[in-house]
């Protein structure tokens, strides 16, 4: 039985995972579309990727009941330690291996930077599209951390 997608109305097969019609994702999942605390769902969620919006929507009452912020909150923190780890990672691969050409290092700093600030700025955009994507190890984490209260 053909279903009908809910922003465009255009009809497609119940197993569709994309509207054919505007590109809507149809799988189910945690989506902001309210207001929470004087502030809409997406923007708060996207102004948890800034660190330390995170770590007070974590404490403020009316964010820290809400599952989606919860959820960007905590995928956020986890984003940012795992960016430090790395940045230590490689800080200490440059200590180690010192007689390698600087270069090579500072060419493999620059590209895990920028790889980072890239899935950065893919974090903002999907929580302002009101979805959440999930990161391999650290979303699982903030999924589960966003429903345990």
């Amino acid at each position: 039985m053909p279903i009908s997608c809910p922003d465009c109305a255009a009809e497609m097969p119940d197993a569709a995972a994309f509207c054919p019609g505007c590109g809507r994702g149809m799988q189910p999942g945690l989506r902001g579309r309210g207001i929470v605390g004087g502030l809409p769902e997406t923007v708060a969620g996207a102004l948890a990727y800034f660190l330390l919006p995170a770590i007070v929507f974590l404490l403020v009452k009316p964010y820290r009941r809400n599952r989606f912020v919860r959820f960007h909150s905590f995928q956020s923190l986890g984003f940012f330690a795992g960016g430090v780890v790395v940045g230590a990672a490689l800080r200490l691969l440059g200590l180690l291996f010192f007689f390698i050409p600087v270069l090579g290092l500072l060419l493999l700093s620059f590209v895990v930077s920028l790889g980072f600030f890239v899935l950065w700025i893919v974090l903002l955009v999907k929580s302002l599209q009101a979805e959440t994507f999930e990161l391999p190890v650290v979303g699982r984490w903030a999924a589960a951390k966003a429903s345990s209260k």
